[in-house]
């Protein structure tokens, strides 16, 4: 089943319990959280505070996605805020398996992101652990940025091994998801969009998530 993934990143702040509310009232099960340290990408975004706040408005699954250096210091402290999908980037950290593992010892679901320029190849020992692979289809740390459409080649990749090894894992695109490109999307195998200037654009919330959903459908 596929699941909407608004990013809160594209959020009106100022409204921001308004939006939510109306993401909730639209059944939309995930929010997504993008994390940015200025390192890993060149921008900033928000940290522990934004989603600890957020968490009392709202029961959406949080899948937060760190674009930062060394995620797993952070692990306990994303749990005790509310996360339930942990995401970090397998070019971001030295000792991917361990963190997988504090990941699900703190009792969140593990989930792994990779790079336009990084191969399936780079985790593929981590698959069968993993409850989630992000494939990013823009490059990690702008928002507005256009769909990458080779990426779809991975996704290809992520289903032809679940389906070998009986993995379990979920697989999410994020970048440049719209009306037009969430088809090619799920398509190919994807099945959880994070979409977010397409969305928070119209002030019709409810309307906008419609047209992901006819679009996919």
């Amino acid at each position: 089943m596929y699941k909407l993934a608004p990013s809160l990143l594209a959020a009106d702040f100022g409204i921001i319990k308004e939006q939510l509310a109306k993401l909730d009232e639209a059944k939309v099960p995930y929010l997504h959280l993008d994390i940015m340290d200025g390192v890993f990408v060149p921008n900033l975004s928000f940290g522990l505070a934004v989603v600890e706040s957020i968490r009392k408005y709202t029961k959406m699954v949080f899948d937060v996605h760190l674009m930062i250096i060394e995620p797993e210091r952070y692990v306990e402290q994303f749990a005790k805020a509310g996360t339930d999908i942990f995401c970090f980037h397998i070019e971001a950290t030295k000792d991917a398996k361990a963190t997988v593992d504090k990941i699900k010892k703190c009792g969140m679901k593990a989930a792994i992101a990779v790079k336009p320029a990084t191969p399936i190849s780079e985790i593929k020992d981590l698959l069968g652990e993993l409850d989630m692979v992000l494939v990013m289809t823009v490059e990690p740390g702008f928002g507005g940025q256009k769909f990458m459409e080779d990426q779809m080649e991975k996704v290809k990749e992520l289903v032809k091994l679940r389906e070998e090894n009986n993995y379990k894992y979920d697989i999410e695109v994020d970048g440049g998801v719209d009306n037009k490109t969430i088809a090619a999307c799920a398509k190919a195998g994807a099945n959880v969009f994070v979409a977010g200037s397409y969305l928070f654009k119209n002030h019709d919330l409810t309307a906008q998530v419609q047209t992901l959903r006819d679009a996919i459908d």
